[in-house]
């Protein structure tokens, strides 16, 4: 695909990947299951890796040792995110598994810092909490008010913070790279750690699935792996890592908003104000609010 077309397009697909994402936490719930966590995710990326790597097949031709190692920083990265997201999902609710993991919007900036020497400006980090508190009042409404850790609250914290090395990970090594080759590799990276995990961890191999458990695998594969990922690495090579962070956590209220519609949570008004500020992040992620701020006479001669 053309450079300036995927330029274009980069934004709308990072907020097309999270409500791609925010369906699949229902489907991963149920999925669990039928599927033990590894062997859930062992599967799925697999899948995803032969899929794209028939697809894109003439990216193949340009593969050498640096497509290889880019490939495994960033599937291991998001391996470790999706582990520990996995089994923290398994001992908690999805609405705090959602908001919990969401907390990778506020560690990208640093992290980023660390990595590139790069500071975050003071918009970026007024998005990024925002953005969380926003998170937590559409996410933890229902919850009563609980937010005490448990196992399941920490192990998906520490997804959170491997979704962040992701992030940034991809934004280092996509830059100048066929992003559909690093994807493919990233997911087949990412099976292999899987299969060795379900094998470590002794899972046993799911046989006796049913048809909703084979239609929520194809639905994982195709559309939160092949489709939304591949969103995410081609939003990423084209946007500031503070952003992307901020546009990807959507994830989390578009995942209760797919629970309000299958019955599974109500909405009220602590979420809607919740919604309210995730787009007040959203805008201060994109405009940093100068609509809002009186320009100096320096900036207006400028743009004159």
């Amino acid at each position: 695909m053309n450079e300036s077309v995927l330029k274009k397009l980069a934004k709308p697909m990072l907020i097309l990947a999270p409500i791609i994402w925010g369906t699949s936490f229902v489907v991963m719930k149920h999925s669990l299951d039928s599927f033990t966590p590894f062997y859930l995710l062992a599967i799925r990326f697999t899948a995803a890796a032969v899929v794209l790597g028939l697809v894109f097949w003439k990216s193949w031709k340009v593969m050498d040792r640096g497509y290889l190692k880019a490939g495994f920083l960033i599937g291991t990265m998001l391996f470790l995110a999706y582990a520990f997201q996995t089994f923290g999902l398994d001992r908690t609710t999805s609405g705090k598994n959602a908001f919990l993991t969401a907390v990778y919007c506020v560690i990208v900036p640093f992290l980023y810092w660390v990595i590139a020497r790069k500071r975050p400006d003071k918009w970026n980090i007024l998005a990024a909490v925002i953005c969380v508190v926003g998170i937590g009042m559409v996410s933890l409404s229902n919850e009563g008010g609980a937010l005490s850790i448990n196992s399941g609250d920490a192990l998906t914290l520490v997804g959170g913070f491997f979704f962040a090395a992701h992030i940034v990970a991809v934004n280092k090594y996509a830059e100048g790279r066929d992003i559909f080759l690093i994807t493919t590799l990233q997911f087949a990276f990412f099976g292999a750690w899987s299969w060795v995990g379900a094998l470590l961890f002794r899972e046993p191999f799911p046989t006796d699935l049913s048809g909703s458990a084979v239609f929520a695998m194809v639905y994982l594969v195709i559309f939160s792996s092949c489709g939304a990922l591949l969103f995410q690495n081609i939003g990423q090579k084209y946007t500031a890592p503070s952003t992307a962070a901020v546009l990807l956590s959507l994830e989390a209220p578009f995942g209760v908003l797919a629970s309000i519609v299958v019955g599974e949570e109500d909405l009220n008004a602590v979420m809607v104000l919740g919604f309210v500020l995730i787009f007040v992040a959203v805008l201060c992620s994109e405009t940093k609010f100068e609509f809002l701020r009186k320009k100096t006479p320096a900036e207006t001669e400028k743009k004159g």
